[in-house]
């Protein structure tokens, strides 16, 4: 998806052959969460890219760990039925591996345990003769806080314990580990490149690693983690002039009230569902990420707020700042006046939304630093679990000369381009603007920080950016890009697990700006009609409409028989083995 877009005469990319990987390591290491997440990634950058789990095909060729004989995982000799088993299991992931790569497949992920020196050797011998470059991956974790959550959170709940007391099948699992122990030998030859990573990133060790593709394989393993955490996307409030792109507008006053609203329902949804998990909100920061454009880190203005009436000013006692901060204030409207009435909270000049003699406000003639953090103190002195960061990579889509038009005049005075751009919505770049492959391609950076980020993250943003970074996490396709719909006054709840996502989608707000609303209140022509979930399971009914003169950023319709994605059915699909066939619910 990122990747360049050309084909060869194979269909691999980057010069780097086709490649094998196979995990190794005990049981709940991490080896199912750093498989299905780097698979995540190499399809983003286009790498036509599979995990082979043989877990799961021994699930769905032999059924759960209750039907299968007692001394199938012992170590030792074994009845020939269960050799028979095991084996018909090995050859059955090995024929998938080989079909992958006879279909145009670039790269595999077999994950597995693999061991033992002797079979993983026999296995790479196999596949080093046709060609495929093998690399180990192990996963070496030494910290049993880590061992013990993989086991609560991802191995009780398989398929193989379905229905089992959950003390009594950590216990078991537990049993299953010391017995691999037993026979198990760490990646030690040096004959094959290997990356071995010390528990779930604490360390990383490479050998022989060869080429661009691998080592931006490297690179991505190296920023991956294990640890909880739940991500929100919401766009950003109602600005005072939605159809321009050079603008740069503030929020209008029901922009304002969104941005509030927006606050009080993550806020609750977020402790809610901590409190549900075992989790103290209070200790856990929550992280907001915007663009640096104005109606989006405004968006973000209240979590900052100590109270829904206190002004955040600079020279306020309860207001800290770091040396990079340029995290906004809000701007007075021409009567001088905030949103409801009242009085502007920054007198003054005004730079990018901020006053120009405001301590750490950049002079004149300065550059913007690429992240800005601003963290607030509570008025009993403690710090609020709240950091506000602004990415200019997270900037909406360019829309170039179609900047301010609508889908009739770009019809009229660009027809050709018009055409191009109909029958391929992602590709197609208008004229000195962007298209969303290179919207996807601006963002990579931020996939990497998305990865990295251990807090709970809230991505208040452009309705083109969350587009691009939901189809990443979710597994879409990037010709279904454009064609998914985000509706301001939805929330989506996003929370990684080993073996993809978990989505929930929540509407929390009706108010203008949600339907394409003008600010004289008349409304743009309605799209389509959707159906929902309020955040209290209710159905919902809206009136999906778009302001017509900033069709580009907002273009999200049915076109060459592509499937429109709204964001409530996004709430309901995760990133299974295959996201098309084996999807996750909540």
């Amino acid at each position: 998806m990122a990747a360049p877009l050309y084909t060869t005469a194979s269909g691999l990319l980057f010069h780097a052959g086709k490649i094998l990987i196979l995990t190794v390591g005990l049981p709940a290491r991490g080896k199912t969460h750093m498989s299905r997440a780097l698979e995540r990634y190499l399809r983003w950058m286009g790498i036509k890219t599979q995990v082979v789990s043989l877990g799961d095909y021994r699930r769905k060729t032999l059924g759960g760990a209750q039907k299968l004989p007692p001394d199938y995982f012992a170590v030792g000799e074994k009845s020939p039925e269960t050799m028979r088993l095991r084996q018909t299991v090995s050859d059955g992931c090995e024929q998938l591996i080989w079909d992958f790569f006879m279909s145009g497949g670039q790269v595999v992920i077999y994950d597995a345990n693999n061991g033992t020196r002797k079979a993983r050797q026999s296995l790479a011998e196999k596949f080093d003769k046709e060609g495929i470059h093998v690399i180990m991956l192990e996963s070496w974790c030494e910290n049993n806080e880590i061992v013990e959550s993989n086991i609560r959170n991802v191995k009780i709940s398989s398929p193989d314990y379905r229905g089992w007391d959950p003390d009594k099948a950590v216990a078991d699992y537990y049993e299953r580990i010391r017995i691999r122990e037993q026979a198990y030998e760490t990646v030690e030859e040096t004959t094959w490149p290997f990356i071995r990573i010390i528990n779930v990133g604490e360390k990383i060790m490479v050998n022989k690693i060869r080429g661009y593709l691998q080592s931006r394989i490297v690179f991505f393993l190296m920023n991956i983690h294990n640890r909880f955490r739940m991500i929100y996307f919401a766009r950003s409030g109602q600005s005072l002039i939605e159809h321009s792109y050079k603008a740069d507008s503030d929020l209008s006053p029901a922009g304002w009230e969104y941005s509030e609203r927006l606050k009080e329902f993550v806020t609750e949804r977020r402790n809610n569902a901590l409190e549900q998990r075992g989790y103290n909100p209070s200790e856990r920061r929550l992280v907001i990420w915007t663009s640096t454009r104005r109606r989006a880190h405004h968006s973000a203005w209240p979590f900052l707020s100590t109270s829904k009436q206190e002004a955040l000013l600079p020279s306020s006692p309860g207001y800290t700042s770091s040396p990079l901060s340029n995290v906004t204030s809000e701007l007075p409207s021409e009567s001088g006046t905030g949103p409801s009435g009242t009085p502007s909270r920054v007198p003054g000049d005004i730079t990018h939304g901020r006053p120009q003699n405001a301590p750490g406000a950049p002079a004149m003639g300065r550059t913007f630093s690429e992240t800005s953090v601003a963290t607030v103190s509570t008025v009993d002195g403690s710090r609020s679990n709240v950091k506000v960061v602004e990415k200019p990579q997270m900037s909406e889509i360019n829309p170039g000369v179609w900047d301010g038009l609508t889908p009739e005049q770009a019809r009229k005075f660009y027809s050709e381009e018009w055409n191009r751009f109909v029958k391929d919505p992602y590709a197609f770049r208008a004229p000195r603007a962007e298209s969303y492959h290179d919207l996807c391609v601006r963002l990579e950076p931020v996939l990497i920080e998305l990865e990295r980020e251990k807090e709970d993250l809230l991505i208040i943003g452009h309705s083109s950016v969350i587009r691009c970074l939901l189809a990443y996490l979710i597994g879409l396709p990037a010709s279904e890009i454009p064609a998914i719909e985000i509706a301001r006054g939805d929330l989506l709840e996003v929370v990684p697990t080993s073996y993809g996502v978990h989505t929930q989608a929540f509407h929390f707000w009706d108010g203008p700006g949600r339907r394409g609303d003008q600010l004289d209140g008349t409304e743009s022509p309605s799209l389509t009609d959707t159906k929902g979930a309020s955040a209290d399971g209710e159905a919902v009914h809206s009136r999906k409409t778009r302001d017509e003169s900033n069709f580009y950023e907002n273009w999200a319709e049915d076109t060459q028989g592509k499937k429109t994605h709204s964001i409530h059915e996004l709430g309901m699909v995760g990133h299974g083995e295959n996201p098309r066939d084996s999807l996750e619910h909540v």
